[in-house]
């Protein structure tokens, strides 16, 4: 693998089909092991789509990668793509590879630029590592769990407050050697990017997503590139999953009128459903995940309103009340399901509109 920075594109060649394709792609992304594994993705795709195409690698160091502190004192994630988007627009690459939930979406792509393609999803679960083998539930009060996501801090903070959030920064093979080092106890990190970097074997519990709801783009790689390239737009866009597009495209407008950055604790997925509609992730009452309800047998009569408790004593009469009108109201609306309103047919060069 070359890495040939700053060339002139090659002429076009011609493959099979009569489709016009580039003689040569310089792919950009970050020089972290695991962006660099996400672009032998691409090229493998590339290969097999088009044979005989040559790509090369331009890594760049972003600030983001540099940078250990808080990433809101550099502007936010968008200190992932900065330096990427730079190569991009001087010409010194023709193609980008990101990550779609390191791409900010409280503002525009930056002006010439656009999303040619969404590759099929990955895992979009979190996963935990733990030397000693324990999972989630497992970790005794005081645990220290390796995380700067201020996502998985705030929904640790809701379900396992007995456990400690320490700030953990670097790419997945650093936080791993912080981890043996015993900066911290147990570690979060994202499933797919584990599997990416060939490090499933540390994974102690993959956590469902109704435990650890995952963030905004997770497991969707996006190929970005200059707008008025069609040549390069069509020769891509053939790794583009339309299912995929969708659902990149509904969650990333979902955080755009949230107007959600780096410091915000926005988690949620979409899932792209037959017809063309887009339907947010289920979500599960926590009285509805511990299976059926056990009949009862024998013990003294059950109280009027037991199944109110709060605290010892029995709720008022009014809340039994309004919530046998909300189930009555449930069973007729049917399930609880949000549905986004379909979005338009997939089209390769059609880009997100933020």
């Amino acid at each position: 693998m070359g890495v040939r920075v700053g060339r002139r594109r090659a002429r076009p060649a011609v493959y099979r089909g009569g489709m016009s394709v580039p003689e040569l792609i310089r792919i950009v992304s970050r020089d972290s092991p695991m962006a660099l594994a996400q672009v032998e993705r691409v090229r493998g795709e590339l290969a097999a789509l088009h044979p005989g195409i040559r790509t090369t690698v331009v890594p760049v160091r972003t600030t983001g990668d540099t940078w250990q502190g808080d990433l809101a004192a550099v502007e936010g994630k968008g200190a992932f793509t900065k330096e990427v988007d730079a190569a991009l627009l001087t010409g010194e690459a023709d193609l980008a590879v990101h990550c779609v939930k390191d791409i900010p979406a409280d503002r525009p792509l930056p002006a010439g630029t656009a999303f040619a393609a969404f590759l099929a999803r990955d895992d979009i679960r979190d996963a935990l590592v733990h030397p000693g083998g324990r999972t989630l539930g497992e970790l005794p009060p005081g645990t220290r769990v390796g995380t700067s996501s201020v996502r998985r801090t705030a929904q640790l903070a809701a379900s396992h407050p007995h456990l400690d959030c320490v700030p953990f920064r670097g790419n997945a093979n650093r936080r791993l050697e912080k981890l043996a080092a015993g900066e911290a106890d147990a570690l979060l990190l994202a499933a797919s990017g584990l599997e990416r970097i060939g490090r499933t074997d540390v994974i102690t519990e993959i956590l469902p997503v109704d435990v650890m709801c995952p963030p905004i783009g997770a497991g969707i790689l996006a190929l970005q590139c200059r707008e008025d390239d069609s040549e390069l737009i069509d020769a891509v866009s053939g790794l583009g999953d339309p299912a995929t597009h969708r659902e990149a495209t509904a969650e990333r407008m979902f955080l755009h009128v949230l107007q959600g950055h780096c410091n915000s604790p926005i988690a949620g997925y979409a899932k792209a459903e037959r017809g063309g509609a887009v339907a947010a992730g289920p979500r599960l009452h926590p009285r509805r995940q511990a299976g059926p309800r056990r009949p009862r047998v024998g013990g003294p009569p059950r109280p009027r309103h037991a199944r109110h408790l709060r605290g010892g004593r029995p709720a008022a009469p009014g809340r039994a009340r309004a919530d046998r009108r909300h189930r009555a109201l449930t069973r007729r609306a049917g399930p609880r399901r949000p549905v986004i309103h379909p979005l338009p047919r997939y089209h390769p060069r059609l880009g997100s509109p933020v």
